[in-house]
């Protein structure tokens, strides 16, 4: 086991990566942007290092400086949580290169299943079914016409090196496609340093269910059961439950059964996910792997009792899985919802500021993951994930009874939440009865999500790829303003998705 550990991440992953490592005997050192220095996660580890300004590019991003702090601090080994370094080939290799264990992938493997069109290949060779659409990127815009035409409108165009529903819009027909596709390969480009995109069928009312793979260097592989991911805004997840309403025995062995598959046909170690979609009928797609620890990663922890982050360290240590898939159980009902410091009535704007006062839920079976506290200050430069708040109950009824008293326990000041929101969630009658899908949010949930036009969700989406340029120095906006008044780069993306354009 290792001695040293370094936690390459920030917030509440941070403390829950620290968490496990000191139950595992191990010593924490974290990093920290100079916006971050009051942050919890500095104060949990038993050493910490500043390693930039605030711009996760100059800190979270920077290879060079964190590589420098686990040779200074004496580290063996990264632990990257998940976002920022998680799935960059780059960094795993400069870990491999400087004799430093990466908890997570090899780079080969980040490579590999990090091109969506790639991922889709091997799904394809093992015979796990995919979603009609490319097996290559698009040469170019002909190229992507003409495969939407072959598997027939609706379509999602989608960024192969894409993630976190960035790059990736839902086309109707032929004329918005020309219109779309260039959004999509600039978003692409800004976001993930590739204009390569390609086309997929789009399935209506579809639900998202992924299977948690742990993997060891031994041929070790097993699953852990389902997460239901559907209830999503715009590819972003807001709810995760396990186990999904949607899902039988058989389906869940197949489905089980079809992920582990992947897994060994890259050879994979560690813990990831393997994502499907399942349309109406139970038929179900390969979407694509995420080589690395889930936000939702709580609940699957809740019903089988089995800690995936410690999992993940032992793994890197060499160590073999303790359970064989047989012996994996799954008792009760969980429900995780992202608590984010967003605006739910105004159209999920954040809201950045600082938390005046705060109660946190408790109670049987309840779970909070997170960072902030009273007096600790909301940035504009990270995630607006503020907190993870989870209940696990005997049956899904009592599930959803935990989560509402949670959320009516729950008391945060000075910042906006989708508190109200996911209330909301948890008293439709279509969530209760467990008929949701990916898009059940715009369909149903309209009191709380006002519609936004084609042409507004476009202007966020420039708007986000201008905020990116501007936060990597690539380009400077003019504003006109009075020389003591600020900025932030949220209030541009709200300037910008309200006016249309800078004023």
């Amino acid at each position: 086991m290792f001695t040293k550990i370094l936690v390459a991440n920030r917030g509440e992953i941070a403390i829950r990566v620290i968490r496990a490592c000191r139950e595992l005997g191990a010593k924490t050192v974290a990093v920290y942007s100079e916006a971050d220095v009051e942050s919890l996660h500095v104060r949990y580890a038993d050493e910490s290092y500043c390693i930039g300004p605030a711009e996760p590019a100059k800190s979270y991003l920077n290879i060079n400086k964190i590589i420098e702090v686990v040779k200074k601090s004496g580290c063996e080994a990264i632990h990257p949580g998940y976002g920022f370094l998680s799935q960059i080939p780059a960094f795993a290799k400069a870990c491999e290169q400087n004799n430093i264990k990466f908890i997570g992938p090899s780079r080969e493997i980040l490579q590999k299943m990090g091109s969506k069109v790639e991922a889709r290949k091997i799904a394809s060779n093992t015979r796990v079914p995919i979603i009609p659409g490319s097996l290559e990127p698009a040469r170019d815009i002909e190229e992507a016409v003409e495969m939407a035409e072959k598997v027939g409108y609706p379509v999602l165009v989608k960024a192969v090196y894409g993630g976190g529903g960035k790059g990736m819009r839902m086309v109707v027909d032929r004329d918005e496609l020309h219109r779309i596709l260039a959004v999509a390969i600039l978003e692409a480009e800004s976001s993930f340093g590739s204009r390569e995109i390609y086309v997929e069928k789009f399935l209506p009312r579809a639900r998202h269910i992924e299977f948690q793979i742990l993997a060891d260097n031994h041929g070790n592989i097993i699953h852990l059961g389902e997460r239901e991911c559907s209830l999503q805004r715009r590819y972003q997840k807001l709810v995760e439950e396990t186990p999904s309403t949607l899902m039988t025995d058989k389906l869940r062995e197949e489905m089980g059964k079809a992920a582990v598959k992947i897994a060994e046909a890259v050879n994979y170690v560690g813990a990831g996910t393997v994502e499907f979609l399942v349309d109406q009928s139970r038929r179900y797609y390969f979407l694509e792997m995420n080589t690395r620890l889930q936000v939702e990663h709580l609940i699957t922890e809740m019903v089988t009792g089995i800690d995936i982050v410690k999992a993940q360290i032992r793994i890197a240590a060499d160590e073999k899985i303790e359970y064989n898939q047989r012996g994996i159980i799954r008792r009760g009902h969980a429900i995780n919802c992202r608590i984010n410091a967003e605006d739910p009535y105004n159209d999920f704007i954040p809201s950045p500021g600082t938390v005046t006062s705060l109660h946190l839920p408790g109670g049987p079976g309840v779970r909070v993951d997170t960072h902030i506290y009273a007096g600790y200050s909301i940035s504009v430069f990270y995630d607006p994930l503020i907190m993870k708040l989870a209940v696990w109950g005997s049956n899904r009824d009592e599930c959803v009874q935990r989560m509402r008293n949670a959320l009516n326990e729950f008391v945060i000041e000075g910042v906006k939440t989708t508190v109200p929101f996911h209330k909301k969630i948890m008293e439709n009658e279509c969530f209760l009865k467990g008929d949701i899908h990916i898009n059940f949010i715009e369909e149903v949930m309209g009191e709380v999500l006002p519609r936004q036009t084609l042409e507004t969700e476009e202007i966020a989406a420039l708007a986000a790829v201008l905020v990116g340029q501007m936060e990597r120095g690539e380009v400077h906006a003019v504003i006109p303003r009075r020389e003591s008044e600020a900025v932030s780069k949220w209030k541009l993306v709200e300037r910008m998705r309200r006016g249309g354009r800078l004023l």
